[in-house]
Formats: structure tokens, sequence, C-alpha cells
């Protein structure tokens, strides 16, 4: 019987509703995958944990409870422990690396943001310390890092090369690729798409990254591939009114796009139906913001985030030939609201372990490599007046997989 693969999973804090906890629960609890409960096929056996949140003793006089699960999970699960450093999680407390894979989780915990609104989660930081234990252990392991690389683009850059000069499969990236669709459609391989746009919802250096990483999983797939991206440019307030009436971007995506969600909310209390006016729309969204870039080939491609108006995100494409746009919803039913189980993370889980057991990425992590120096472009350029930010270094090239990722009921 072959010897099932040990896991390590690094992370930032392992509170309720943390991405560490919709990660690693599934590797440890399983989850349930068409139709049946599903167990990994392999061990998690390890896990470091940045930030333990301690009760004081008032606290704890007061009956509140531990916000921390990883205790919790170290007494119900006798085969992981946890370690106090990053390479005693991946050596098991020796001296050489003893796991076949590691899980990076920097989403969550207590860090700090810089002037330009960004979260300082240390992934490139962690990162840093699994390739020490890697080199001086003169061997590698696959690595998943959930989301998009850090929130500095020399670091993504370096995460990237590091991969390729050690030559471990490196995987990232969030759910909204891999979830659900309604409808359940792929873009068609090599299709001529002439513009591209993701309508959502959601804050700066967070969920902007959902949405672009919603359209480039997307486009990803046209004729000739990726080529990389020229420049980007935020919209924000008035100027966003200006560029949206200017038809700077299509109205009829923006429109497909809203008629793909399911959360719209109506122009009138009680017309669940009607769709909002250019006027109802200033209302209900106070505060829209857009990401409008040009890709080296000419596609241009927007990220509309329309907090207060809907709760979902939505994609929507031109295609050349095509009388109607390409439109669906990246199903993401967030929890406690539309879910309780997050049953969106299922699929990423599903890749990493893939990944895990045969050693290469189900998806390029070129995409998340790409989309991370994009919320990096889109912040900058919020931050610069709004001024078109040029990205020579996003001169990013590479081809979708052929087969589908997205999840499929």
């Amino acid at each position: 019987m072959a010897q099932r693969p040990k896991i390590a999973a690094i992370t930032t804090i392992y509170h309720k509703h943390s991405h560490t906890q919709h990660i690693v629960d599934r590797f440890l609890e399983g989850y349930g995958w068409n139709g049946r409960h599903h167990r990994p096929e392999m061990d998690l056996v390890s896990l470091y944990v940045d930030q333990v949140d301690e009760l004081s003793a008032e606290e704890v006089a007061e009956g509140k409870k531990r916000p921390d699960l990883s205790r919790d999970r170290e007494e119900r699960f006798p085969q992981m422990t946890i370690y106090p450093t990053v390479a005693d999680a991946l050596t098991l407390g020796g001296s050489e690396l003893a796991v076949d894979g590691v899980l990076l989780v920097g989403e969550h915990g207590k860090y700090q943001r810089n002037e330009k609104g960004q979260h300082l989660y240390p992934r490139y930081e962690l990162f840093k310390q699994i390739v020490a234990v890697y080199r001086a252990s003169g061997r590698s392991a696959p690595i998943f890092n959930d989301k998009h690389l850090s929130w500095k683009w020399e670091w993504c850059q370096e995460m990237y090369d590091i991969s390729r000069e050690m030559g471990f499969a490196f995987m990232a990236g969030s759910s909204l690729p891999v979830t659900w669709r309604t409808p359940s459609i792929e873009m068609p391989l090599g299709a001529p798409v002439t513009e591209g746009m993701c309508v959502g919802y959601g804050g700066v250096d967070s969920y902007d990254y959902h949405a672009l990483e919603t359209l480039q999983c997307m486009v990803e797939r046209r004729a000739g591939g990726e080529k990389g991206v020229k420049w980007v440019q935020a919209y924000k307030g008035d100027a966003f009114w200006e560029a949206h009436h200017a038809g700077l971007w299509s109205h009829e995506l923006f429109e497909a796009c809203l008629c793909r969600s399911h959360t719209l909310k109506p122009g009138r209390a009680g017309f669940n139906d009607i769709f909002p006016t250019s006027d109802e729309l200033k209302e209900i969204a106070p505060e829209p913001y857009a990401y409008q870039y040009e890709h080296l080939d000419g596609l241009k491609s927007t990220m509309i985030m329309m907090n207060g108006l809907i709760q979902d995100f939505n994609f929507a494409a031109h295609i050349e030939g095509e009388e109607q746009p390409l439109s669906t919803q990246m199903y993401l039913p967030m929890p406690p609201a539309r879910t309780t189980l997050a049953n969106f993370f299922s699929p990423l889980v599903n890749n990493a372990e893939k990944m895990f057991l045969t050693g290469k990425a189900t998806y390029p992590v070129e995409r998340t490599l790409l989309t991370s120096g994009l919320v990096i472009g889109g912040v900058d350029s919020l931050h610069q007046g709004q001024s078109r930010i040029d990205t020579p270094h996003l001169k990013i090239e590479y081809q979708p997989t052929a087969e589908s990722t997205f999840w499929r009921t």
C-alpha cells in the first residue's frame, strides 16, 4: 500500500469562518463531493498558526470562549501537531523537510494596513520561510497559496520565480474560478473575445481580487491565450459615473452582469424585478469604483464594484460574431447569510488535493501572478488620484488549461 502524502498547513489565524477553517477543516474532516462525503487521500500532519488569541483571566472569568480553533483541532485529530515555527511544521520537529505538500493560508488576522489600504498579510514572509527549509533540505514540495501572492509586486514576482527556479508545483488563487456557475458555462477555448467585464462587490485589496480573478479565468481562454496587460486605471465617485455615461465600458455587458445577479437590489421596494434606472443606481450604490485595463493584444477588461446594489460576482463578455454577450455568475453563497458550509471552498481544496497527489498544478499560477499585479495596479491608481498606471512588468504570457476546472453539479 502506497504511503499517504503528508501535508503541512502554514496559516495566519484559525478562527470560525476564517480561510484557514474553511480549507484546513476540509483536509481534516473531509467534505461533501459528488454525492458522498469525500476524505482527502492524504494526512494533514502539522500546523503553524502565526496569531493565536489567548484570553485574559478576566475574559475567562466572564465565560468568553477563545476564538482560536487550532487547539481544538489538535485535540480532535491526534495525527496533527501544532508547531511553534514554520520550519518545525515542515520538518516535523526534525532537521529536514518531512512533508509532501504545503498549504499557505495567509488570510485574516490582526495585520496592519498601509497608506493605500492594503492589508499587509505575511504571505511572502511565510513563503520565504518555507523555501528556506526546501533549500536546506535539498528538496521541495508543492505549495498551494490561498488568494493573491502578496501586496507588493516585487514579492509576487519573486515567489513565482523561486517556484520556477526550484521546480516545485505552485498553485494559488481563490474559489471564484472553480466554484459553481449559474448558468454552468465556460468561455469557449479560442473565442474571439472583444471586451470583458465583472460586476461584483466588496472592498479594495480584498474582494477586488475576486472580481479580477473572475474576469481573468474567463478571458484567458480567448484566441491566442493571455498576453499580459499594458495599463490599468481606476475610476471612483464622480469619475466613475462620468466614465460610465461616456461609454468607456459596455452598458450591454454591465446590464448582462446585473441580470445574472441573485442579489440585485430593486429600484423600488417591493418590486423585485424592476431594473434600476441611472438615478436609482446612484442612490443604491453611492460609492462605486472600477478598474479598467488593456491587454497587450488590445482586449479591454473592466472590473466594477457596486456595493449596495449586489452581493455576488457576475461576468459578461462580447464575442465577435455573437449577437448576445456570454454571461454567468460565479456562485459564491457567503455564510452566514446564504449558507452554513461555504461550499465554494470544496472545489478549491479539491484542486489543491489533485496537485498534492500528482505534483502538477491543475490551473496556471500565472493567472494569480497577473491578477495579483492587477490588484496592486488598481490600488496604486486609486492612491495616485485615479491616474493611469503603465504596467510593463505585467507582460505575462500564458495559455489556459484546455480542461475546465470549475465545479459542476
